[in-house]
């Protein structure tokens, strides 16, 4: 095989890289999936939110007894929740309510026939709320909006960052890259996938170790143990080898 390989700056167009939109569209439908269950994820604790503040914006607040309580053993208590059992009225209804949540170290100051502050949703007169334990959740809450916000973000850029390494790990190596002959550390292990193997090469009488990647399938441009491959000062470490397809592809073959 006799190449012509030309001088860095190269064309070389993504649709000539054999297997690189395959990928490109792999990376960017696996970003898509995520960046989907990210945001069904985050349109549920939206939902969730709006329905908390609707439930303080209807609420009355009502004075209630605690009848009995359930907490957690005392060495799990910092930061837990504590169920309370409690019996209060509204209007001239008496109602008894089970399984109402609160803060723990909260509970623990309570006893039975203690008085506590409810809120309670006039549609649903039967399901009252610590009114404590409901506001300072509430106050947590407020920045969601904010973090979902900052999440998206980040989300978006990290999505946008892999769409560009990948991008840059595809075509900066052929089009500005120093093309050398790389002496692998071993035999090159045989892979229908993406092989990474240890390599070296010389330049200047300097001996220089890399990572080098090798396409799948793909059959590495020889000369003698040596393999072809493209190096960028902007990747260190790193080497794309250069395959006999690859070569062909890119008219760097007489």
């Amino acid at each position: 095989m006799q190449l012509a390989i030309p001088q860095a700056p190269r064309s070389v167009p993504l649709s000539k890289v054999p297997g690189a939109i395959p990928r490109l569209v792999r990376v960017g439908v696996v970003g898509l999936a995520v960046m989907a269950a990210l945001g069904a994820g985050a349109s549920v604790l939206g939902r969730f939110v709006v329905e908390e503040q609707a439930f303080l914006s209807r609420a009355e607040e009502l004075e209630g007894q605690v009848a009995a309580m359930t907490l957690p053993p005392r060495d799990e208590r910092e930061g837990a929740e504590a169920r309370l059992e409690v019996i209060y009225a509204v209007g001239k209804v008496q109602y008894s309510a089970s399984g109402v949540l609160t803060r723990a170290e909260y509970a623990e100051g309570l006893g039975p026939g203690a008085r506590v502050r409810l809120l309670v949703d006039p549609q649903l007169p039967d399901r009252p709320r610590e009114a404590g334990y409901v506001r300072s959740r509430a106050r947590a809450l407020g920045l969601v909006p904010w973090g979902l916000a900052l999440g998206g973000l980040v989300a978006v850029g990290l999505f946008g960052r892999e769409l560009r390494r990948t991008l840059r790990a595809e075509l900066e190596p052929l089009r500005k890259g120093m093309l050398v002959w790389l002496t692998p550390d071993g035999p090159l292990p045989e892979s229908r996938r993406e092989v990474l193997f240890p390599a070296s090469y010389w330049k200047q009488d300097q001996k220089h170790a890399v990572r080098a990647r090798l396409r799948p399938g793909g059959a590495p441009v020889r000369n003698g143990e040596k393999v072809l491959a493209a190096v960028l000062s902007s990747l260190p470490g790193e080497a794309r080898v250069i395959d006999e397809a690859l070569a062909r592809a890119l008219g760097w073959v007489r």
